[in-house]
């Protein structure tokens, strides 16, 4: 993890002042952990989750909310501002705002988060995968619960065909071990 550190840290930044780096691949491949463990080895650097974000029903669409309210503004040299999303008895509603300071390295975890769309203002974009989608499935029934497994064997089925056409995984400039 040293080495990817300093590799982020070479790069130079593309956000206004803040280096973008995406961690994104499919459900279940290890992403959240990788970024922890990446965010632990960069000092001046904040961690945003997708999953702030996505539901079942909005895998993606969610976007313009990260773009305007973390991106735009830390592009300008300001704090960011974003409202999680938060899952009440299996529901997602609107749930506590995070203010996002105006780090060195802004790491964006989670599927999607190294679009084309963005890849302009990345730094750098680690693609984790775990090749195997049944182990990939298992993993995250284990980390989200046996009553999200239906929901996460569609999420896998939409994350498949979205992969194929952004092409995600040819742009990553980082292929993470996990």
């Amino acid at each position: 993890m040293k080495a990817v550190a300093a590799a982020v840290r070479a790069t130079a930044p593309r956000l206004g002042g803040v280096r973008l780096v995406a961690i994104d691949g499919p459900s279940g491949s290890g992403k959240s952990t990788y970024a922890a463990a990446l965010a632990a080895h960069l000092p001046d650097s904040w961690l945003v989750s997708t999953d702030d974000f996505a539901t079942w029903d909005d895998p993606i669409a969610w976007w313009p909310r990260l773009e305007t309210g973390v991106f735009h503004p830390l592009g300008a040299g300001r704090p960011g501002r974003y409202r999680r999303t938060q899952w009440v008895n299996g529901e997602p509603v609107p749930g506590d705002w995070v203010d996002v300071p105006v780090p060195a390295t802004l790491l964006v975890e989670g599927v999607s988060s190294g679009r084309r769309s963005i890849t302009p203002s990345l730094s750098a974009l680690i693609w984790c995968e775990l090749a195997d989608p049944v182990r990939r499935l298992e993993r995250a029934v284990a980390r989200d619960g046996a009553a999200a497994r239906a929901e996460l064997l569609r999420w896998q089925a939409f994350e498949a065909g979205w992969y194929a056409v952004d092409g995600t995984a040819g742009r990553a400039t980082i292929m993470a071990s996990v």
